[in-house]
């Protein structure tokens, strides 16, 4: 099976949820028997990591219009002289100005999240968010199928978007989990890392937005300290809201004990999931899945989920203490308490990395991925 895959971005050069996914399976559906050529918004390193199968039409920070224009230059010139089995998309934009020259071809989107929605929450122009808005729902309607990666996002694509239920595949995200399953202890990570080697330390790596509830980790470590006065936040990650959580930190009176790290690349996450007694997703708003539930707990570290959109879906199977009963700072210092006093069990580390590994591993996804592409191609 030949298949075009359409990103965003190529994940080594941006961080990003849908970015990380491209990249995993682009890594991973050749094993599943899928030849994969792609296309992104980028540098060359994309082309030199996949011996040119994988390239740029245009450069990320270039206009939107010169992108959109360049995406369908390079859709055109991709269906005509390597003749895909199949159009896999996982950026509505980079579609929309090519939907003409599909016709012939099966196209499957992966949907990653409303686009339009994550502007608003960003407090976009009203008039910005619209016009995403019209951009999803003209790609989406003439997708033949629609991966989402969880019944979460499952309700978003009906709800929002009028899809048909019956063209939604659900197919959860995954991870390289033996790249996060470390040789090193904790104390040996903490030691690497230079972090303290006897004080309780809470991790969590997001990007530094809104509706990512960062807000509200500070917040809930400022009450934890009154019970665990030594405990220790460590936040990975960029974003426009460094300088205000920074801030936060200080009115709180935790300079000492809110680390903000900024970027950390892939290859230090691994060490940081394991020098972490437990890491925390509080995001408030639209997450469809939350990769970095999988990346932690194929670590072997315990992940707290705030109820929100897909989050809870990845973990209940493993244990439901790992889902927090709501959002906010009280709930977040509740259960991290609980978990630190020791009168709530939480999944060891061999049972966290077990889960991951039988269901996110890039094999197990990237067979399920390939078997939705097979089942579009053959009613096709």
């Amino acid at each position: 099976m030949k298949a075009l895959q359409i990103g965003m971005h190529w994940f080594p050069e941006r961080a990003g949820g849908l970015d990380r996914v491209y990249h995993s399976l682009a890594q991973s559906l050749p094993g599943a028997g899928v030849d994969v050529r792609g296309l992104i918004a980028g540098g060359e390193q994309a082309s030199n990591d996949t011996a040119g199968k994988i390239h740029s039409f245009a450069r990320a920070d270039d206009s939107l219009l010169s992108r959109v224009w360049a995406s369908r230059g390079a859709l055109g010139d991709e269906l005509r002289n390597h003749r895909p089995d199949i159009v896999a998309a996982h950026f509505a934009l980079y579609v929309v100005g090519g939907l003409d020259l599909l016709k012939g071809f099966p196209l499957v989107m992966h949907f990653h999240g409303p686009w339009a929605d994550e502007s608003g929450v960003e407090k976009a122009s009203g008039m910005n968010t619209v016009i995403k808005r019209r951009v999803e729902k003209a790609v989406y309607h003439r997708a033949d199928k629609l991966i989402v990666l969880s019944r979460a996002f499952r309700d978003v694509l009906t709800n929002m978007y009028d899809v048909d239920p019956a063209k939604i595949a659900i197919v959860p995200g995954c991870v390289d989990v033996p790249h996060f399953d470390i040789s090193k202890s904790r104390r040996e990570a903490r030691e690497s890392l230079n972090l303290p080697l006897d004080r309780p330390i809470v991790f969590a790596v997001r990007r530094l937005v809104r509706r990512m509830g960062l807000e509200e980790l500070i917040d809930a470590v400022a009450l934890l300290k009154r019970r665990w006065p030594d405990v220790v936040l460590v936040i990975a990650g960029r974003g426009p809201l460094t300088a205000e959580l920074q801030a936060r930190a200080a009115a709180a009176g935790l300079t000492e004990s809110v680390r903000l790290l900024g970027y950390v690349s892939d290859e230090m996450l691994p060490e940081l999931y394991r020098a972490a007694d437990i890491s925390v997703v509080p995001t408030v708003a639209l997450e469809g899945f939350g990769l970095i539930t999988i990346e932690s707990l194929s670590a072997g570290t315990p992940v707290l989920v705030t109820p929100v959109g897909g989050l809870p879906e990845v973990v209940t199977q493993l244990s439901e203490n790992l889902i927090l009963p709501n959002t906010g700072s009280e709930a977040i210092a509740d259960r991290l308490g609980e978990f630190f006093a020791g009168t709530i069990k939480l999944p060891n580390a061999e049972e966290c990395h077990a889960y991951a590994l039988k269901n996110f591993d890039l094999p197990v996804i990237a067979r399920k991925t390939a078997d939705v592409y097979q089942q579009v191609i053959d009613v096709r």
